[in-house]
């Protein structure tokens, strides 16, 4: 890698687009290795003998060491240069998933035993997976122009839907022909050669290291960090209560379907399947609907435009799914409300970028702390209100918050003076 260039240096020419091309693979194969276990977990728990609590402690150790280290992990993607580090990311992947492959192998579980095992292993890989959107962030802001970065951002967050829909139908068939062991170890190929991949095809030339202060406009807001910034704080607000939303539908979603609108266990796995499903397709749009907004209205309406109107209709649909009467209706309302709560990710990543510049892997890391906290209370949360006050209660507080992640959007204010109507940036 060679000496830091100022934001947007690299127009989003070939060169722009094979970094985001080759980012949204890292991204998704790590996704895969992050979900794969839970396509294994029938077959791992049976030959492993594991309960369903203990098993639940194994999905909750992956998320903890993903949401301790976001921050870390933001304040170490602005000072290790992207190519190496996703190079680094991928082999960690490659290494902990083959080893998750392992375990119940007389040479691997003799010391602590199986379950420890499996906790350190996904705790290991949460911290491994901690860095990929602020580094993809930080990597967009430097080598993306600014007018351009809501696509980007759309099109590297879209690996969500590409792992939870991919990982599913493909180690789903492998488990069912060949065992649990053989599904972790073809994640395992697949996190090596994306490691490969990206080793080969992104040249040193084309990923920044950090930019320094001096390299920035005076004046400008990119140029101090972003935790000084009143907008900052109200976007990663607005950010963390849109996660808040999101988890509901992540970890609850399947089983309200089952046990709350009574459909068989196979239509609820094809309908938990769709949301993601429609977000490849949703978040990338949102990214360049939100690109086409800031040339037309400039940088903060631009980015305010669809955030404002997508998670108030998605409260909206969250309220009619919760208390129609018909039970497709319910599952097309909350699959809507789903959809449109994803379609929000570009906007939100490509307003971080514009508001953090250099320092976007610090903001990155701040900001995704906040959703990913979300992934701790909300799982908690939403079954104890639907165990007390009944689930319209539960899916009313993710609709309220999905109103208030709204208006915070009214408090945030992206590059008023150089941000024109009809202007680039």
């Amino acid at each position: 890698d060679f000496a830091a260039l100022p934001p947007g240096s690299i127009p989003a020419n070939r060169t722009g687009r094979r970094l985001v091309l080759l980012l949204t693979m890292a991204a998704s194969v790590g996704y895969l290795c992050r979900v794969d276990i839970t396509v294994v977990a029938p077959r791992l728990m049976a030959e492993l003998g594991l309960s369903q609590p203990q098993m639940g402690k194994i999905f909750g150790a992956f998320l903890l060491g993903y949401t301790l280290f976001q921050i870390p992990s933001g304040w170490l993607a602005g000072r290790v240069p992207t190519r190496p580090l996703f190079f680094a990311l991928a082999l960690g992947w490659t290494a902990l998933t083959f080893t998750n492959a392992l375990v119940g192998r007389p040479y691997l579980s003799l010391a602590i035993g199986m379950l420890p095992w499996l906790l350190i292993l996904r705790f290991m890989l949460g911290i491994l997976a901690a860095p990929t959107y602020p580094a993809a962030g930080r990597a967009i802001s430097l080598s993306i122009s600014r007018e351009r970065q809501g696509s980007a951002n759309g099109m590297v967050l879209a690996s969500i839907g590409m792992g939870s829909a991919v990982t599913p139908p493909l180690l789903g068939f492998v488990t069912l022909h060949w065992g649990w062991r053989p599904a972790l170890l073809v994640a395992a190929l697949l996190a090596a050669l994306a490691a490969l991949f990206w080793r080969w095809l992104v040249p040193p030339a084309q990923i920044l290291m950090a930019a320094r202060p001096s390299q920035v406009q005076a004046g400008s807001t990119a140029s101090k960090s972003p935790l000084r910034s009143r907008s900052f704080w109200f976007l990663t607000a607005s950010y963390t209560l849109q996660g808040y939303v999101g988890y509901v539908f992540v970890f609850w979603f399947f089983l309200y379907l089952v046990q709350v609108r009574r459909f068989e266990m196979l239509q609820a796995a094809w309908l938990t399947t769709l949301p993601w499903i429609l977000s490849l397709l949703v978040i990338p749009l949102g990214g360049v609907a939100s690109d086409w907004a800031v040339k037309r209205w400039g940088s903060t309406w631009g980015r305010r435009i669809l955030p404002l109107p997508a998670l108030t209709l998605a409260a909206g649909s969250l309220l009619l799914g919760a208390r129609t009467s018909s039970a497709w209706l319910a599952a097309a309302s909350l699959t809507v409300a789903t959809a449109l709560v994803l379609a929000t990710e570009g906007p939100y990543w490509a307003s971080m970028t514009t508001i953090s510049g250099p320092h976007s892997g610090t903001g990155g890391g701040v900001m995704n702390f906040g959703s990913n906290l979300d992934g701790l209370i909300s799982p908690v949360i939403t079954p104890w209100l639907a165990a007390r006050l009944g689930w319209e209660t539960a899916l009313a507080l993710a609709a309220a918050l999905a109103v208030v992640g709204a208006l915070l959007w009214f408090g945030i204010t992206i590059d008023p003076v150089k941000a024109k109507p009809g202007t680039s940036e």
